[in-house]
């Protein structure tokens, strides 16, 4: 315990009258270096205004912002064994969930909800990546599983946003075991007749971009998103050659083929509603009417 900053300069302040200032009150653009207040940017769907820079969204912001009115039903996260391999590296695994759990509220990197986007019933699945950096493990596939079921039972699509660094390494084999099983209830959807939309966010890496993060039957990415299995590095001292720029972002996989369209955060609602509409064949003129976006104008 650092008693000066936690004793001394607390009683000093109170005395004094100071106010201790948060330190995430403004926030550095990465590619500007402009400073954004935290207010403003969570109003801005955490975009920055000025250069359009896509932030990491929290978990269940995402959900707020893509249901109606910000209603939804909450999925109830599944009980599953906890530190099964009793794992420790520089700190043991259960105090990393501990503290991964007081950070962000959340019992693992998985929220799930099922409510109405523009009048369509969907389920939606949202990584968190300030969970351990949205890491697969055998929670968040349970938690996947039972998002998928409960789409199978109430006949509706399932919406992925994956976040996440890729499987979960202090979970080991019991980690990657949640590779064939999601991609199993995938196909299970699909089979169902009922359509699976991925909305690939930064990053998407990993064993998430091995298995479900690309199975969907349309891929939506948000823009400068990296989006890959091995990172650019990692590959650069394999194969000892210099890859080209932009390499993994949303960009340059839309133009090899790898996704299908780049959307701003602030038209994926709108984008998700007129396609899935047109997907389960609802009436077109139950959509709201809104401005096409700009991806879609474009073709």
């Amino acid at each position: 315990m650092n008693w000066i900053t936690n004793y001394v300069r607390p009683r000093i302040n109170s005395m004094l009258g100071r106010r201790e200032v948060p330190e995430n009150l403004w926030i550095k653009c990465p590619e500007t270096g402009e400073m954004v207040f935290h207010k403003d940017l969570e109003e801005n769907k955490w975009v920055i205004p000025a250069s359009g820079y896509h932030m990491k969204m929290p978990a269940k912001a995402r959900l707020v912002d893509l249901f109606d009115d910000g209603q939804y039903d909450a999925l109830t996260q599944p009980k599953v064994a906890q530190d099964p391999l009793k794992f420790r590296d520089s700190k043991k695994y259960s105090d990393r969930l501990r503290d991964s759990r007081v950070k962000t509220d959340q019992e693992d990197t998985i929220l799930a909800g099922v409510g109405n986007v523009q009048g369509l019933k969907l389920v939606a699945v949202v990584h968190e990546f300030n969970f351990m950096g949205g890491s697969l493990g055998i929670a968040a596939g349970e938690a996947i599983i039972k998002a998928f079921e409960r789409a199978i039972a109430e006949k509706c699509p399932l919406v992925m946003f994956p976040a996440s660094g890729g499987a979960r390494m202090q979970e080991g084999i019991l980690s990657l075991m949640q590779l064939p099983r999601t991609t199993v209830m995938v196909n299970m959807l699909k089979e169902a007749g009922l359509p699976y939309i991925v909305v690939l966010t930064n990053p998407t890496t990993g064993g998430v971009t091995a298995s479900y993060a690309m199975l969907g039957d349309l891929h939506i990415a948000e823009p400068g998103a990296e989006i890959c299995f091995a990172g650019k590095r990692v590959i650069e001292q394999t194969i000892r050659e210099k890859l080209p720029e932009g390499f993994q972002t949303s960009e340059y996989l839309l133009e090899h083929g790898m996704v299908d369209m780049v959307v701003k955060r602030h038209d994926i609602v709108d984008t998700l509603a007129r396609t899935l509409k047109i997907m389960t064949k609802t009436a077109i003129d139950t959509i709201i009417e809104r401005p096409l976006p700009a991806a879609l104008a474009a073709e």
